[in-house]
């Protein structure tokens, strides 16, 4: 059974699930950083040269590739799974964990990592407040309900998030 780490951006997706990976023993799978080196470009150079729909679309065949794979930890984009083919898939053998963590957190985090504005694009012409006010409000609803179990990362160490994601999986 795959781990499908989601969230939104500044989760902890990609941190938490190199450290889960480790603990279990399982391949760390990161969609966008498979997707990044698969091309041999980042996701702000797709999205400029040729658009979200390209984009997503590459992100689409990439989690149809990494879905198919057995017992790793997959951390997913942001937006990954508000497609519902994704969902399907990855379902298919994988238990939702979804990330979480307040606003202040998340943007704090997305504007502390160096490599994130070379490759994450802006997902909306706001600022970041605005940008990320108006996509949890569309995303949260649809990650809720694809999530089987969920944390809050804001205040607890990459440590005891895996902790805790361990226990879940070891009760469930």
């Amino acid at each position: 059974m795959n781990i499908v780490l989601i969230g939104y951006r500044g989760t902890g997706k990609t941190a938490v699930g190199i450290a889960l990976s480790k603990r279990l023993g399982r391949p760390f799978y990161d969609a966008d950083a498979y997707l990044e080196e698969k091309l041999g470009r980042t996701i702000s150079d797709m999205v400029a040269g040729q658009g979200w729909p390209f984009f997503r679309a590459r992100e689409k065949e990439v989690i149809r590739e990494i879905a198919a794979k057995d017992d790793c930890v997959i951390a997913t984009g942001g937006g990954a799974v508000m497609d519902r083919d994704n969902v399907a898939w990855l379902r298919d053998k994988g238990t939702f964990v979804l990330l979480k963590a307040d606003m202040d957190t998340m943007i704090r985090r997305i504007q502390g990592d160096e490599s994130s504005p070379k490759q994450r694009p802006k997902l909306s012409e706001g600022d970041i407040y605005e940008e990320t006010e108006s996509l949890l409000k569309q995303r949260m609803p649809i990650y809720e309900g694809v999530a089987d179990f969920s944390v809050d990362t804001s205040n607890l160490t990459i440590d005891g998030l895996v902790d805790q994601i361990v226990r879940y999986l070891q009760a469930e």
